[in-house]
Order: C-alpha cells, then structure tokens, then sequence
C-alpha cells in the first residue's frame, strides 16, 4: 500500500481547494501564515452578531448549500469569538449557520479568534461585503458599523456630518475607508446616509422601487417629511426624481416643507413621463373597499374599461 509524506504535499493545492470553498459561499478570507484551530460547537450555544447588518433568507442558493452540506459536510468553517457568559457570537458564517439547522445538524465547525467588540465588527463587514449581491441597506449598515467601531478604536470617522466633496482633516479619510472597498469613498458616505431614512423608505430602496439618488437627497429630511414622501409614493404612486427629490431637500432645510408642498412636487408630471389621465385617490376611494390600495384600484378600472370596450365592439358588429 502506498505511503504518503505530508512533508512532501504541496500546500498550494489545499489553498485552491480552500480558496474555491470559500467563493461557493460567498465568503474570503485570507489564511497565510497562522494555525487554524477548528472545533466543533453546539448550534444551540452560536448567538447571531449583534445587529448584523446582512440579511439571510432561505432561498435557491440557500436550498443549494443545505444540499451541499448534507452531502460533503460544511467545507468552511465560520468564525467565531468567546462570550463572556460562555457562549459564542458569530462573526462571519450566518448563512452556514441557518443551512446546517436546516440540514438538521446539531453542530458546527468553527474558528475560534480571540477578537474584542470593534475588531469582531471590523471583521464581520469585511468579510460579508464579499457577496456577490448585496441590498443597499445592507452596505448602508454595514460601512456604519464599520466606521463606529473604528471610532471606538480611536479614530476619528465623521463621515455622515459632512456634506458630499468636503474635506474632512480626520486621522482617517474617506480614502482610508475605502482602501479595501469596491465602492469609493463618496459612495460610501452616500450608502451611510441610507441609515437615516425610515425603514419603509429603505425597504423600497432595496426593492428598486426607489432609485438610490434620490433616497440620498431624501435621507436628509426629517422623519414626518419623510413618511409624506411615503405618503405619496403608496397613494399616488409618485416615485421621486433626483431633481425633485433635491427640491424637497432645499425646502426642508428651509423649513418651508410641509405635506402638500410635498404632495405637490412628487405629483408633477415628469419630462420623462407620457400624457396621462390623473385622479385624486379620494375621489375614487368611495367605490373600492377601504383596505384597496391604489393599484387594485387601477386593475378594476382598466378591467372594467376593457369589459366596456369588447359590449362597444360587440354591438358595433351586430348592427
């Protein structure tokens, strides 16, 4: 029988096998030079990070890891840190951790680091920014966790008190943030600003409901501001423009905003946009059920216009 040397392996094949493992999942992470130790704990004792920021659902490619787990077992270890209660936090391997419960694993390999608060958080972000598909809240949360925790760490970080284009004389530019990111410095204060929308503004930004550049714009309102620009979008559905999502913008830092101003600029007709037929929603409303939204209000409508139009053509052709 053949004897191996593990002297004489080449340890680059098991860095590509490693490396491939880690794009399947989503996740990187450079291991060079440092002892891996890699254990075995109870599913029940792996607490999720405190505010993570990256959302995990059960998906295909959720379904597809479940598969792959239950076939060759989790390739990737995840990555966690020591509790001072004795149980762990989980700082990069949620979605592992959801698809070995739903494989009906009990446990799950892991890497134990010793990390403090912010360096676990730093550590968090970096690693899941590596997604291939990533909601802008998602990002939006993430560079924010990241910039406080370097905050705590001693560095200066103001980023969201500045206007976009302002030089800021901190220990860390925006430059800094940026070095290990695909996204620029300017960008990243503008996915920051995000974070102070209010939830069901951000959630239509992640729909793509709402384009990012006028959510920035629209970021700087007050929170009764912004739930009339919601307001609008539910009734009307008025998706801002940039143009007028600035507009709004000025008039609140002039405090010259108020809902109808804000009905009113959300309500033009855009250059972009065909002729059509406007109506107020309360005019309508009064023949709909009160739980109907705008646009089960227009499917009536044109249902019943384009019943209305085949009893026209009906009759034309029995003349």
């Amino acid at each position: 029988m053949a004897k191996f040397d593990i002297k004489n392996i080449d340890i680059r094949s098991s860095k590509e096998l490693v490396a491939s493992a880690e794009k399947q999942h989503g996740f990187f992470e450079t291991i060079e030079h440092q002892k891996i130790d890699v254990v075995e704990i109870p599913l029940s004792q792996i607490d999720s990070f405190p505010g993570h920021p990256f959302k995990v659902v059960n998906d295909k490619a959720m379904q597809e890891l479940v598969q792959s787990i239950r076939d060759n077992g989790l390739i990737m270890s995840a990555i966690v840190r020591k509790k001072e209660d004795g149980r762990y936090e989980l700082i990069s391997g949620h979605r592992r951790k959801m698809a070995c419960v739903l494989a009906g694993l009990e446990k799950m390999a892991v890497t134990v680091k010793e990390l403090d608060k912010d360096a676990a958080t730093i550590t968090m972000v970096d690693s899941n920014m590596q997604r291939e598909s990533i909601l802008p809240s998602e990002k939006a949360f993430a560079y924010k966790m990241k910039l406080e925790a370097m905050k705590h760490q001693g560095e200066r970080t103001d980023l969201t008190s500045v206007q976009v284009g302002q030089k800021l004389e901190s220990i860390v530019s925006r430059d800094k943030i940026a070095e290990n990111s695909a996204d620029s410095s300017v960008q990243i204060f503008r996915y920051i600003r995000l974070t102070y929308l209010v939830p069901s503004l951000l959630e239509l930004i992640d729909q793509k409901r709402i384009a990012f550049g006028p959510a920035v714009e629209i970021s700087y309102l007050t929170n009764a501001e912004q739930l009339a620009v919601l307001s609008a979008f539910e009734s009307e559905e008025a998706t801002p423009s940039l143009s007028q999502a600035q507009r709004l913008k000025k008039l609140s830092q002039e405090g010259k905003l108020d809902e109808d101003k804000t009905f009113e600029i959300l309500t033009e007709e855009k250059a972009n946009q065909k002729e059509q037929i406007k109506f107020k929603v309360d005019s309508l409303k009064k023949y709909f059920p009160k739980d109907y939204l705008p646009k089960q209000m227009e499917d009536v409508m044109i249902k019943l216009l384009s019943d209305w139009q085949r009893k026209r053509e009906q009759n034309r052709d029995a003349r």
